[in-house]
């Protein structure tokens, strides 16, 4: 069974910083990507940063470049997004997500789309404020 399980989200205040982590198990597959999405109330879900197995390859959506960093521990498991200067349109839950075709991110004319994604976390709060 494919769990995906996301932690470190908090409140955090504006220019501030916060890891989030996403520790993945039961996935047969050996390469697979793991990808974050963010979901503001009212808004769509917006994939924001995903990296590959197979390659280490890495994707950012411009709202996060240079802000963000993703990495990942394929001894344990974890993908990690440090995130940095913290704006407040940054707050949203952030989920992770597991593309199992290949290994890579699937990106798509410069976006990185939900519907790739086979595995999904419940989901980690952030939340921006001073």
């Amino acid at each position: 069974q494919v769990q995906l399980v996301e932690s470190g989200g908090g409140l955090v205040q504006p220019g501030g910083s916060l890891r989030l982590s996403c520790a993945a198990s039961g996935i047969r597959e050996h390469y697979y990507g793991i990808g974050w999405f963010r979901q503001a109330p009212g808004k769509e879900r917006e994939g924001i940063s995903c990296i590959g197995s197979s390659d280490g390859s890495t994707y950012y959506s411009d709202s996060v470049k240079g802000r963000f960093t993703i990495s990942r521990d394929n001894a344990k498991g974890t993908v990690y997004l440090q995130m940095n200067n913290q704006k407040h349109e940054d707050a949203a839950v952030y989920y992770c997500a597991a593309d199992v075709h290949g290994g890579r991110c699937t990106v798509i004319r410069g976006d990185l789309p939900a519907g790739a994604m086979n595995f999904w976390g419940k989901g980690t709060l952030v939340t921006v404020s001073s």
